[in-house]
């Protein structure tokens, strides 16, 4: 990389924060600044966010950040990595560059009737694009809420016709601005972002031409499918860091996976607004018989090959506990969540099941909403934290006992050996949380030093492209950021079984109330 130290930045948008993270060459960060910004919710269910605003959070975060060090670090920085919540839909002019519609975000439900007029039109139901993009039809996925886009705002119809239409995820709308925006900004999106779409195909990792078709999708207003490291552009001269490349870019997720240096049989949960476990499967698409997703792990470059990777995602989890926070009022801040948990030994026999929109995998069920069953008048704000805490945990186990289920067959001796899970995330800093998760588990639970790995993940995308890594480096075991804290089981089986048994029938009781009359 010639003389002088580098350096590479990380734009990691969540999706209640944005922030910017610089890193040195040791992987360590020197440097940070992070911005909340609005949730929007119009209706029940409904979940929005100012794409404009969005861009405005990156700004000041690049720009607090480069604040922070020498002139000398900055004239260091040689690429910049982008990761960012998944599934969440943009739809924008093409001459203007403005949003045609606020962002519609990926826990949102509005798009529940086009799934069910989709199921029964299509061959196969729910399960119609299993075979091609690996995901079940659902609100989740961002060709339904582009499609609702379409069918309901004017706006958007009318570009779409009219050929002014750019489609994106929140990643295509970064790159766009940061690259110059109506004046020549870079329309494409990575190939982890793309398969949350419903309109990838996993196998070509391209546009999947018969679901265009059968959706009414015109391709003209799709990005451009990439690699995760990879060059894509130059900021333009109207940003902080003007000049310097875009190199690298992962949904949430695959950059946390990235983050963690999760290799083939490996996997991690990252405990953040929702919760995301992904087993990293090799060069292997193995399809779910257990209600997970099949999706991408990661690709480090244009001819790299391609990881493959099971996924089990949760749509609620540090949310629920946001919820406690600023709808129950019941705790000032989210960190006061585990020893108000902890005042507790235990939930008095309370279970939670924070289906507030339905629930992901391994359910896929829409029409469930949120539970507390088992409540009696001993019951105190402490029990319900605790449960809480406990209703991320068994979310959990009920996807980790299906990926084993789906691994199984597919990989000899990896479901088998002593299972690991690697945590990361906000709220996997909960030491409570934490060990009501291996006990729940059954299983050691591992979080790093740096739980902060997503930005991580795209700031090691970022330099392999850039050469400031090669990925032998990335995958080595001596990093410092990565001495771990284990957590150990440290209830009996016959406990965790029993508790297990009565979760499950918790869930059971959260299906079928999305109709309940307000």
């Amino acid at each position: 990389m010639g003389e002088g130290a580098s350096y590479i930045g990380a734009i990691d948008q969540g999706t209640t924060s944005t922030r910017f993270m610089l890193y040195n060459d040791k992987a360590q960060i020197i440097a940070s600044h992070q911005v909340e910004f609005t949730q929007i919710m119009p209706e029940a269910g409904w979940v929005e966010h100012d794409p404009m605003e969005i861009l405005e959070t990156v700004n000041v975060c690049i720009d607090k950040t480069l604040k922070q060090v020498s002139p000398e670090v900055v004239a260091g920085l040689k690429a910049i990595g982008i990761t960012n919540q998944r599934e969440t839909t943009v739809v924008w002019s093409k001459s203007t560059g403005q949003p045609l519609h606020n962002a519609i975000v990926w826990m949102d439900v509005r798009s529940a009737s086009i799934c069910r007029r989709l199921e029964s039109e299509l061959d196969g139901g729910s399960k119609h694009f299993v075979q091609s993009a690996g995901l079940p039809i659902s609100t989740y996925f961002s060709a339904t809420k582009l499609l609702w886009l379409m069918e309901s705002i004017p706006s958007v119809r009318e570009a779409v016709d009219k050929g002014d239409a750019l489609f994106g995820t929140i990643d295509t709308w970064l790159i766009w601005n940061l690259t110059g925006g109506v004046d020549g900004g870079v329309h494409v999106t990575d190939c982890s972002n793309a398969a949350r779409t419903l309109l990838m195909d996993l196998r070509t990792l391209q546009w999947h031409e018969p679901t265009l078709k059968s959706l009414g999708i015109p391709e003209a207003i799709l990005p451009r499918i990439i690699s995760n490291s990879e060059i894509i552009g130059e900021i333009s001269r109207d940003w902080p860091a003007a000049g310097v490349p875009l190199a690298g870019c992962l949904g949430d997720q695959h950059a946390a996976c990235l983050g963690q240096q999760c290799k083939e049989g490996e996997a991690k949960s990252t405990y953040g607004t929702g919760c995301f476990i992904l087993l990293n499967t090799g060069d292997e698409i193995i399809p779910s018989s257990h209600g997970l997703l099949t999706t991408i792990g990661f690709k480090l470059g244009p001819n790299a090959p391609t990881n493959y990777a099971l996924e089990g995602s949760i749509a609620i989890a540090g949310a629920a506990v946001q919820w406690l926070r600023d709808n129950l009022e019941i705790i000032s801040k989210a960190s006061e969540s585990e020893t108000l948990a902890a005042s507790v030994e235990n939930t008095g026999g309370l279970y939670f099941v924070p289906a507030f929109g339905g629930l992901f995998a391994p359910w896929w069920r829409d029409d469930a909403r949120g539970v507390l069953v088992g409540i009696s008048r001993y019951t105190t704000k402490a029990h319900i934290a605790r449960a809480t805490l406990e209703s991320m945990c068994f979310q959990a186990r009920a996807v980790l006992t299906a990926m084993r289920a789906d691994m199984k067959s597919r990989l000899q001796g990896v479901a088998d050996e002593e299972f690991l899970l690697r945590v990361d995330g906000g709220a996997s800093a909960n030491n409570l949380l934490m060990q009501l998760q291996a006990d729940i588990l059954g299983v050691p639970v591992v979080r790093p030093a740096d739980n902060e790995t997503t930005a991580l993940g795209a700031a090691y995308a970022a330099g392999l492209a850039v050469g400031v890594w090669s990925e032998q480096q990335i995958f080595e075991d001596n990093h410092q950021f990565s001495q771990p804290k284990k957590f150990i089981p440290k209830v009996d089986e016959e406990t965790r079984e029993r508790r297990y048994k009565s979760w499950n029938r918790a869930v059971e009781r959260s299906f079928g109330l999305a109709d309940l009359a307000l």
